[in-house]
């Protein structure tokens, strides 16, 4: 598995990391306990070292799960996790990112990651309520306690990201990033490598779409989060089933999978962006690494592109409710 560095920060992590949120939460049923513990070993053995997770996958189950399959493998891998949720109840209840919640919620993941520090600590949403400058300095002392080694931010706008970083340096910005979702290049990508600040591209598969897997007729798990994504509708995913079978036609020329081609495409257009493909099964996570061996050219890139941006991208990323979370 080759390396990549997030940004300017010495943060060396696997170029294609994993997305562990979907064992636990989000698109259907958890796997069972031991399946997960597995897959995730399974990925430590074919050379991943960086897994990403959040309290509030779950809540709290994915951290736990993600700390014992890693508790043996310690000292090879790098574990990502975030904070700024309210949780009551067992569910997610608005946002909170005042500082002395950051920190219950820093001791409450050391202990179910089992580990003394976190590699990476995203604040997951940005809080209009909460200043920038308040949470990153929070981060900061954690780093100074030696809880924490690396602070990030999570779908954050270009302005909170500069004002984050004059207070603690920003390691990563993790956003979604695809070939059906290039927004980030307008703004945050400029941003981030004028600063030095790395790139996590989460559902860098477009949240299965991208694999030619999911059709218009596909029914997903009544917990499904992709129920309530407007791109999902049985109309969108007809419409936007073009952009599938131009990925699947140039994987084809290239002797690859449509998830590897979306892959190549993101490790291409940066050295310092690091997808998270996730997966509850080992051959997809066989499949995913294979991405690694997919070489695009300068050429490729553009016809890809070039192709791609003809085809309009029907229905929103999110439902207008979760929207209102992000790029602030």
């Amino acid at each position: 598995m080759q390396t990549r560095e997030l940004g300017r920060s010495n943060l060396e992590v696997s170029a294609i990391g994993f997305g562990c949120m979907g064992l636990s939460f989000g698109y259907g049923p958890a796997v069972e306990k031991q399946q997960g513990i597995s897959l995730i070993r399974a990925a430590v053995e074919r050379g991943v070292t960086f897994f990403d997770t959040a309290e509030v996958y779950g809540p709290y189950t994915n951290e736990e799960l993600v700390g014992e399959a890693l508790a043996p493998y310690r000292n090879q891998v790098k574990i990502a996790t975030k904070f700024g949720f309210k949780i009551e109840r067992g569910k997610q209840a608005g946002l909170d990112s005042r500082p002395e919640h950051i920190k219950e919620v820093a001791e409450a993941s050391l202990k179910r990651l089992r580990t003394d520090a976190i590699d990476l600590f995203y604040q997951h949403r940005v809080d209009d309520k909460v200043p920038i400058e308040d949470v990153a300095g929070a981060v900061r002392d954690l780093i100074r306690e030696g809880k924490v080694k690396h602070f990030g931010l999570s779908e954050a706008g270009a302005q909170t990201i500069r004002r984050a970083h004059k207070v603690q340096t920003v390691t990563a910005l993790q956003s979604e990033y695809s070939l059906w979702w290039r927004e980030p290049e307008q703004e945050i990508i400029p941003t981030l490598e004028e600063l030095g600040i790395g790139f996590v591209s989460f559902s860098p598969l477009g949240k299965g779409f991208l694999t030619g897997t999911i059709s218009k007729d596909t029914r997903f798990d009544q917990n499904d989060f992709r129920n309530i994504v407007p791109r999902f509708s049985r109309e969108n995913r007809e419409a936007n089933q073009a952009l599938v079978n131009l990925i699947g036609e140039f994987a084809k020329q290239k002797k690859a999978t449509p998830a590897q081609i979306a892959l190549a495409w993101l490790l291409t257009k940066r050295p310092w962006i690091v997808p998270i493909p996730g997966t509850t099964k080992l051959h997809r996570l066989e499949e995913n690494s294979g991405a690694l061996s997919v070489h695009l050219s300068p050429d490729d890139l553009r016809q890809l592109e070039t192709t791609a941006a003809r085809i309009p991208v029907q229905g929103a990323r999110y439902p207008e409710e979760l929207q209102k979370l992000v790029g602030r």
